[in-house]
């Protein structure tokens, strides 16, 4: 049975070998799992909602979720990042609840704060889609298929409902990793406040997908590495925190707008699960009145329903009903950022196509295909274009010397995953 998980990494020391994406992804290495030789237990019908409680979930109507959903400030709706239906599924939950409450404001965790007047101008109709993807740097800010989102960004735009960037820099989520949250200083922490202390859940949580990481890569395995691996651990939690904190903020500052009585965040759906996460940083400012959604396609096993993984979920067809991922183009398995010295490894996939290659954190990957590349945007250009079951070669600079590399990408992707 293979496992899929659903959350997110930061960028830098001492997890830089993990993936970003969404803190979205180890979270349910034991609960969250697409099988690979048997179908899930069905436990949501499709087309149907269940409200959750501890120990109980049950049945209900969707109008009656819906009138429920109205009458909050705040109603967060989690995703599996490349998964088209549960795209579709935000989208249709959205018209439903702009229908019953059309001052709506829609946040995205894929928007970082510097990107607002952007969304400001796509929403009031001034930017084409072609410009506007291009004005927000999207395969810079964001490495999914933009068509995955497009369908509500042009709902936002035909009804005027405002855009809110929910994210911060990812530079700033890598400082707090590598340095711990107050070593950062004030100036650097693009306005945010004091994160509400970790529940114990989450830490412990958190704490498994950091061993995990740990284990594999060979560390830890010293008494003198493990003192340093708990300092690293705590730097790794608080870096989680400000990623909640910092979409909690967002979501707490657009609920004040006169103009606005309730904002839709669409966000990774580890953000939310069991609340650790962007709702627990709600409570302490002082938002109470939210609710949770997840879809539930069989990733989700039936036990963890009964923990109140969320306020509700919708049970959709699962992926290999319907083709439910997106098309699944070649993945290198690597994260980059652009820097003064050029496109820099910056964490990789455990067991990706680049750590058989020899790739490691900190290379600077000079020319891919023989191509010279400049921009991140270059390099996911050629990857994505690469045919399944080819060689790409590939030259990069570690400690200033120049090292020719082969990435071998594999005849059939197995896992959608980055």
């Amino acid at each position: 049975m293979r496992q899929r998980t659903w959350i997110s990494f930061v960028q830098g020391h001492p997890l830089r070998n993990i993936t970003r994406g969404c803190i979205a992804t180890l979270m349910l290495t034991q609960a969250h799992a697409h099988p690979t030789d048997e179908a899930p237990a069905r436990c949501v019908t499709p087309g149907e909602w269940q409200a959750l409680a501890p120990g109980a979930a049950q049945v209900v109507a969707n109008g009656d979720l819906l009138q429920r959903l109205a009458k909050q400030r705040v109603v967060m709706l989690g995703e599996d990042h490349d998964n088209r239906e549960h795209h579709r599924w935000q989208l249709h939950t959205l018209i439903q609840l702009y229908t019953l409450q059309p001052k709506m404001a829609l946040g995205f965790e894929a928007f970082p704060r510097r990107v607002q007047p952007v969304l400001d101008r796509w929403v009031a109709g001034e930017l084409t889609e072609a410009a506007f993807l291009k004005a927000i740097d999207w395969k810079a800010i964001w490495t999914y298929d933009a068509e995955l989102y497009l369908p509500m960004f042009h709902f936002a735009r035909q009804y005027r409902i405002p855009l809110i960037a929910l994210n911060i820099e990812r530079s700033l989520i890598s400082k707090t990793s590598e340095k711990g949250w107050a070593n950062v200083p004030v100036t650097e922490r693009e306005g945010l406040t004091e994160p509400a202390a970790a529940d114990e859940k989450y830490v412990a949580m958190l704490r498994e997908v950091f061993n995990q990481h740990r284990h594999a890569h060979g560390h830890g395995h010293e008494k003198s590495a493990r003192a340093q691996d708990e300092d690293a651990l705590q730097r790794f939690v608080q870096s989680q925190q400000v990623w909640d904190r910092a979409m909690a903020e967002a979501l707490a500052t657009a609920s004040h707008r006169a103009d606005v009585r309730i904002v839709v965040g669409v966000m990774g759906a580890g953000h939310l699960m069991h609340g650790y996460g962007v709702p627990h940083q709600l409570k302490h400012l002082g938002i109470t009145d939210t609710m949770s959604l997840l879809p539930w396609d069989g990733a989700i096993a039936c036990a963890e329903l009964q923990q109140q993984v969320a306020d509700a979920v919708f049970g959709l067809q699962r992926p290999d009903d319907d083709g439910a991922h997106a098309a699944i183009k070649p993945k290198l398995g690597v994260y980059l950022e652009r820097t003064a010295q050029g496109v820099r490894v910056a964490k990789l996939t455990p067991k990706s196509v680049a750590i058989a290659a020899g790739l490691k954190s900190g290379d600077i990957v000079e020319q891919v295909a023989g191509q010279s590349v400049k921009q991140v945007e270059d390099v996911v250009s050629i990857v994505q274009a690469t045919a399944p079951g080819t060689w790409l070669p590939l030259r990069i600079r570690r400690d200033k010397k120049a090292i020719d590399i082969i990435a071998k990408f594999p005849a059939h992707t197995q896992d959608p995953t980055p």
